[in-house]
């Protein structure tokens, strides 16, 4: 569904995806593994265009997105959620999803408010409460359960088990199986190698802009001197 050929980033001189190739197939979890720095939040905003790819082509389901507006690269059904969350904090959690909301795509499972509150219990209980009120892990829920709203056809994530309690984390984990299982593909960026392995078919590993590795997460066990190199501490 999606794939990226030879795509070059920078942010003004300074050069950060480097000829950087890889694809998901239809629906499939992959994981971009990576230290800080490596790329993986360019990569992400290279696809949603937020950054402008020097070179390269980005297609998603037979569309270039290349040098697309942003707004016409969601409208196609890529789904954005980033690190920063940016939720709307003085509005409910309803409110906030309804800000979201998109008509359902034909062939695809149909996201609403009240299967959503299935999905997020803790939004459920809490949703009246504004967005400021929230836990930093519930303004994660929120800010996926937001992207879902508009019900797109695949879910890129930057970042979500980031600065989160445990707890919040496993349940990250079971909302993840969930959308696969609903055959919705994600792109996960992702430092938590446990996390990555509980919920993906595969990774990609990149390191300073350039992918290092591409391949299942039993072919990456079966390699620890690249685990090693680029993902350890």
């Amino acid at each position: 569904m999606l794939e990226l050929t030879g795509v070059n980033s920078f942010y003004g001189k300074a050069h950060i995806l480097r000829d950087l190739s890889f694809s998901i197939g239809a629906g499939e979890v992959v994981s971009l593994l990576g230290r800080n720095g490596a790329g993986k939040t360019t990569t992400v905003k290279s696809i949603m265009q937020l950054v402008k790819p020097a070179s390269g082509t980005i297609e998603f389901d037979g569309h270039q997105l290349t040098r697309l507006p942003t707004h016409k690269v969601a409208k196609l059904g890529l789904g954005y959620v980033p690190e920063e969350r940016r939720i709307f904090t003085d509005l409910t959690i309803s409110e906030n999803l309804e800000v979201g909301r998109q008509p359902s795509r034909p062939g695809l499972f149909a996201w609403t408010e009240d299967v959503l509150f299935e999905l997020f219990p803790n939004l459920g209980e809490r949703r009246n409460n504004r967005g400021k009120a929230l836990s930093g892990g519930e303004q994660q829920m929120l800010s996926i359960a937001r992207t879902l709203m508009g019900n797109p056809r695949l879910l890129l994530l930057d970042e979500p088990s980031e600065g989160i309690a445990p707890v919040i984390v496993e349940q990250m984990a079971k909302t993840i199986l969930k959308l696969k299982s609903e055959g919705l593909p994600v792109l996960l960026s992702e430092q938590n190698l446990h996390f990555a392995r509980l919920v993906s078919d595969r990774a990609v590993i990149i390191e300073g802009g350039l992918k290092k590795f591409d391949g299942t997460f039993a072919e990456l066990e079966s390699q620890p001197e690249i685990r090693d190199a680029y993902l350890s501490i």
